[in-house]
């Protein structure tokens, strides 16, 4: 999404309000009322044909009598239809940002029959005005004084970025945050959004110095590729927290799948909330408390918490509470059990939470914080305390103040349970930084929201396991079977076909054949032997089992043929409109013991395909054991999917059970989401059950529904852009040795490591301009997993004598998110100069920049690396500054610079 001209949104120089008035209570008179207030240091202009002035301000009959540019202009007209005339006016005069407060721009006509909201959008275009709105209440930034809103409070200076799509909830929240001293950096509201949205928004606050935290309430998301990547960006940066709207909203459109019924909209905001490093909260209390919480607490270890309290009763409350959000209480050990012995009465609990009894001085709170922080099954600890006579609770809050001051590493969260006799020690708990809470629930809701928060961080950092060498889907195959299927008129595939797409794909399923009378049905279960399974085949039949169109354990051939008569005539009396095709006749799968699954696939009419995962079988509805996940997928993040749910748990062994081998259902998960990366086609797919126990996994049913792929069913329907396969290339360097160059995978990161150990001191300084002798895995895992749609890095990569893959060289470019200008670094293992690599990859890059219609491409070279320089000037670049004295950057007019001829120096 592009940040063009949201510095003169959130920045501007001068404000015009539009429709400006002096009668009360009307939005005009508001906006001016507020921007008068606010402090803003440059020119207000009120534009209104009713008065000379408004509110002592000299106004303006029109935007073309306005004595210079708005940078900034505030739309207040109440009639919907004035607004385009307007927009056009300040499109013209300069302006690069408006404000629309007026509302029904989408029902409102201009005079050539458009609506009003059409004809701004095609003004927006036109001028390059950025527009908040329409149907906005307005922005607040009150570091500069600007109150451009029609909001009843201003918001007070703070750290905090607040973008809503609901101008009413803004009121709410304002009023909150003035009760309880809650500052803004930015406070938005951005209605309908014409063309400044959540993306851009993001995009623009993700870099903003004097943003500390985003905070979002999000009804509904238009651009989801862009809002992904900015999000992503963002949470790299800063933590961002969202409050999401129609958590219960019904599926409105019909579904033929399992899938499709259980994968509702709101888990799969959970699951993009999840994939952006972002946090789901849901209310606004909620909301700050959470940013208060993630401001002050220390890096978490790890999510097992010991509770340490002088009253039992909030002790059990804090642990019912801990549980039912799926936490998880430390166990202690027979050791600090021991240690614990020594400092506390004898009528302590001895298990946690960890009773210190009421009268518990200060002394006896720090001996026990002392020995749970150096337990090694201790990842933090909540400290609570309640009212007594004997004790004074300031005097405890200041030993535990004192004790998290001084263990800088410990993760302390503190709840001092009441109200007069505890708000003192509140305050200090606030003033020494250290996360205090009220009640039980709110501080175990709080201590979540880290642990929730580490765990979406981190599946932005860690490195996946690599997926297996030997995974070569056959995608031709399955392609088509889908174009068969549809050239037919069909859009269900039949059970066999479905099948035989997911085995095109790797995964196993049992042996199927389709048989069009009882007959064939006979004479295929002569051919296959053993127990077998018939099931009706009828694209009208949603769920065989439910109507009796399946029997099991069928002993023979005659049994088979009696079986798929008695099924057929059953069918045409109950069900004589459905269409049926046949038979399926298949393998009776004998897995005693294994865990029913469904893995599936689902199309969000949002952030399109999803992969489901849970419980399965013919109760999966009633169950709910489910997760959602976005594709594409790898062994981490399919790892992550299975392992929240319920039966992840059951999956891992129980009562002698053995384990089921989580690789392979992992492996599965990655599979379906290749499938429907793949194939555009596949709106609907379920797996269900999917056999699972140590042997492995077993797809014994699947439904399968497809449709016409269409341009907009590309790669763009996907929220992630998938890996770039098509971007692979083969090269010979001059030595003959073949190199694949390709774009980088977060599988990449160990070799990458290797590669940097590799390079030579003067090849480090040349590419990262001082002596690094190595990277941290946090750094290593952005420059390894990055977004495709924003950045993009291409490694040759090679094997050596031991027939292990290499790295030997990177070529990498960040671009802003208007896609004006790509930032370029190149490297390539020095053994390796004069092998041709470095310039094809060079050369490679330009081309991918050039193609996505970028216009420049930039990099800071040292003045020193004359070969660099050399090298780079030959393709093109021209020097165009010089900083910091050191070093030079060079530019590439990538759309007006022809291909250079072959570099060979």
């Amino acid at each position: 999404m592009s940040v063009r001209n949201l510095p003169y949104l959130f920045k501007p120089q001068s404000v015009a309000v539009i429709g400006a008035s002096n009668t009360p209570n009307t939005v005009g008179n508001i906006v001016m009322r507020n921007l008068l207030a606010g402090g803003f240091a440059g020119p207000i202009m009120p534009v209104t044909r009713t008065a000379q002035a408004v509110q002592g301000v000299l106004a303006y009959p029109d935007v073309a009598s306005l004595p210079l540019v708005p940078e900034l202009a505030v739309i207040t007209l109440p009639d919907a239809a004035e607004v385009p005339a307007v927009v056009d006016d300040l499109g013209r005069r300069g302006t690069r940002a408006v404000i629309i407060g007026s509302a029904g721009l989408g029902k409102a006509e201009t005079g050539d029959g458009r609506t009003a909201m059409a004809t701004v959008e095609d003004c927006a275009r036109k001028y390059g005005i950025r527009i908040l709105g329409p149907n906005s209440m307005g922005l607040m930034v009150p570091g500069i004084g600007l109150n451009a809103s029609s909001l009843h409070l201003p918001a007070r200076k703070g750290r905090l970025a607040f973008v809503s799509q609901s101008g009413a909830l803004c009121a709410s929240v304002l009023d909150w945050a003035h009760t309880h001293g809650v500052g803004f950096s930015h406070f938005m509201s951005i209605g309908e959004a014409v063309n400044t949205d959540f993306g851009a928004i993001l995009d623009y606050l993700g870099s903003d110095p004097q943003t500390a935290a985003i905070l979002l309430y999000i009804q509904s998301v238009k651009d989801r590729r862009n809002f992904m990547s900015a999000a992503r960006a963002a949470a790299r940066n800063k933590p961002v927290l969202a409050i999401k709207a129609g958590r219960h909203e019904a599926v409105s459109h019909a579904v033929a799948s399992h899938t499709g019924a259980l994968a509702g909209s709101d888990h799969v905001y959970d699951a993009v909330f999840r994939r952006a490093g972002m946090l789901r909260v849901y209310d606004f209390e909620e909301l700050f408390a959470a940013v208060e919480t993630l401001g002050r607490s220390r890096k978490l270890k790890g999510d097992r918490l010991a509770i340490v309290t002088n009253g039992g009763g909030v002790g059990i409350m804090a642990t019912d509470d801990l549980i039912a959000l799926d936490g998880r209480l430390a166990t202690l050990s027979d050791d600090t059990i021991t240690k614990l012995d020594a400092v506390l009465p004898g009528i302590w609990s001895r298990t946690n939470p960890i009773d210190l009894i009421g009268d518990a001085p200060p002394d006896r709170y720090l001996e026990a914080l002392k020995i749970l922080h150096a337990a090694k099954e201790v990842d933090a600890v909540l400290v609570m305390h309640v009212p007594v006579a004997m004790v004074e609770a300031t005097a405890v809050a200041k030993a535990v103040i004192s004790f998290a001051q001084e263990k800088r590493t410990a993760h302390i969260t503190t709840c001092w349970v009441g109200d007069e006799k505890v708000r003192e020690s509140r305050q200090l708990f606030a003033e020494a930084g250290v996360p205090t809470l009220d009640t039980p629930d709110k501080a175990v809701r709080a201590f979540m929201h880290t642990v929730e928060y580490k765990r979406n961080q981190e599946l932005l950092m860690e490195t996946p396991a690599s997926l297996a060498d030997d995974f070569t889907p056959a995608t031709v195959t399955a392609r088509m079977i889908i174009h068969d299927v549809l050239k037919r008129g069909d859009t269900l595939l039949s059970e066999p076909e479905a099948k035989a797409v997911l085995a095109a794909y790797g995964i196993p399923t049992v042996e199927t054949h389709i048989a069009k009378t009882p007959e064939e049905v006979l004479r295929q279960a002569e051919r296959m032997g053993g127990t077998l399974a018939l099931k009706i085949i009828s694209p009208d039949i949603a769920h065989k089992s439910d109507v009796g169109g399946v029997v099991l354990d069928i002993a023979s051939p005659e049994e088979a043929r009696q079986a798929a008569e008695a099924m057929a005539a059953r069918l045409r009396q109950t069900f004589p409109e459905a269409r049926i095709d046949g038979f399926s006749v298949q393998t009776m799968a004998r897995r005693p013991g294994a865990h029913e699954l469904i893995v599936g696939v689902s199309t969000d009419p949002v952030f399109g395909p999803v992969v489901l995962f849970g419980q399965g079988g013919i109760a999966v509805e009633v169950i709910g054991d489910r997760a959602v996940a976005l594709p594409p997928l790898n062994m981490t993040l399919a790892k992550e999917l299975i392992g929240r749910t319920r039966v992840c748990r059951l999956l891992e062994g129980y009562r002698g059970r053995p384990p089921a081998d989580i690789e392979s259902i992992s492996r599965t998960l990655i599979q379906v989401a290749q499938l429907v990366t793949d194939l555009p086609e596949i709106v609907e797919l379920d797996i269900n059950p999917l056999f699972a126990d140590a042997n492995g996994v077993l797809a014994i049913d699947a439904r399968m529904k497809v449709r016409q792929a269409t341009a907009e069913s590309g790669p763009d329907r996907l929220a992630i852009r998938p890996y770039p396969k098509e971007l692979e290339e083969e090269f010979i360097m001059r030595n003959g040795r073949p190199v694949l160059l390709r774009p980088i995978r977060p599988e990449d990161e160990p070799n990458h490591h290797a590669f940097v150990a590799a390079l030579t001191p003067e090849d480090i300084r040349f590419r990262f301009f001082g002596l690094v002798q190595e990277l941290p895995h946090s750094q290593m895992a952005r420059l390894t997993q990055i977004d495709y749609d924003r950045e993009m890095a291409f490694i040759g990569v090679a094997r050596n004598d031991k027939g292990d893959e290499e790295t030997l060289g990177v070529v990498r470019t960040v671009t802003d998110p208007d896609n004006e200008t790509a930032e370029f670094s190149i490297v390539v293992r020095s053994n390796l100069k004069g092998s041709g690599l470095g310039v094809r990859m060079m050369e490679k890059m330009i081309d991918y920049c050039r193609a996505r219609g970028t216009r420049y491409m930039v990099g800071q070279v040292l003045k020193e690396n004359h070969r660099m320089l050399t090298f780079v000037e030959h393709l093109g670049f021209k020097r165009t500054a010089t900083i910091d004295v050191d070093i030079v950057e060079v530019t590439l007019d990538l759309q007006n610079t022809p291909v250079a001829e072959p570099f060979t120096g």
